[in-house]
């Protein structure tokens, strides 16, 4: 079970949302460089990036400080990015950049087209990021909440290619109240693919939970505000996710 810390970017620095409001951010660190080393360090196997400004601006805008991210840990564990990611060639210079993996989501859903197109273009380099509210998607920074039920879409998603799906309650993310345990299982039983859930994370208990469902296809967890604000130790609660996925 892979516990997977997030560092969101929001003008050069490592910030938190409450539920994907831009102006509820909560600033952790100015050198997201740092950070990233920090959690390399603390035994983290993979790293999940946000390009916040990117997300609302529809294309990179913190392209320089996950440059540097990459260079300084790229090479000791995969990295995944999300946000801003709109194009192909947007898509070949991070992988270029050293980048494991990108992460597509409203443009996903806003233009099926794409996903496809990436798919077929870098094979084993994409995400799918489906965000939801009651088993709905959502879109745009979580805005709109669209018809389109979350199985279903990711079904059709995994037909494209994607090598995972990042699924997160927009209810709970950023709220320290949980993971949706059951909503994540419901997905990953549905897909042959894995599903990294995201949103809630709060302590061991969260851990555990995950880790008796790993076998369902539930391959990690994305950490945020715990780890930041101190609710969960990151080198203590992968070491036990190590222990109980042994």
């Amino acid at each position: 079970m892979l516990l997977i810390p997030a560092i969101d970017l929001k003008d050069g620095q490592c910030v938190r949302l409450k539920q994907g409001v831009m102006d509820d951010a909560t600033v952790f660190s100015d050198d997201p460089v740092k950070m990233a080393v920090h959690w390399r360090d603390q035994g983290a196997g993979r790293l999940h990036l946000v390009d916040l400004n990117g997300a609302f601006a529809g294309k990179p805008k913190n392209r320089g400080v996950i440059r540097d991210i990459l260079g300084e840990v790229g090479n000791d564990m995969p990295v995944q990015l999300g946000g801003g990611i709109r194009d192909l060639d947007t898509i070949e210079a991070y992988l270029d950049m050293g980048l494991k993996y990108v992460i597509i989501g409203t443009a996903a859903v806003k233009n099926p087209g794409f996903l496809h197109d990436a798919c077929d273009a870098f094979p084993g380099h994409v995400i799918v990021g489906l965000d939801a509210k009651d088993g709905q998607v959502a879109t745009d920074g979580w805005a709109k909440v669209t018809q389109h039920n979350v199985v279903d879409l990711a079904r059709r998603f995994e037909d494209y290619g994607v090598v995972s799906v990042i699924y997160t309650d927009i209810g709970r993310d950023g709220m320290l109240n949980g993971v949706n345990v059951e909503a994540t299982v419901k997905l990953a039983q549905a897909l042959t693919v894995p599903v990294i859930a995201s949103g809630g994370l709060t302590g061991l208990d969260d851990v555990r939970a995950l880790c008796a469902v790993q076998s369902e296809g539930v391959e990690g967890v994305i950490t945020g505000r715990a780890i930041y604000e101190g609710t969960i130790d990151f080198a203590a609660a992968q070491t036990l996710a190590d222990e109980l996925s042994a």
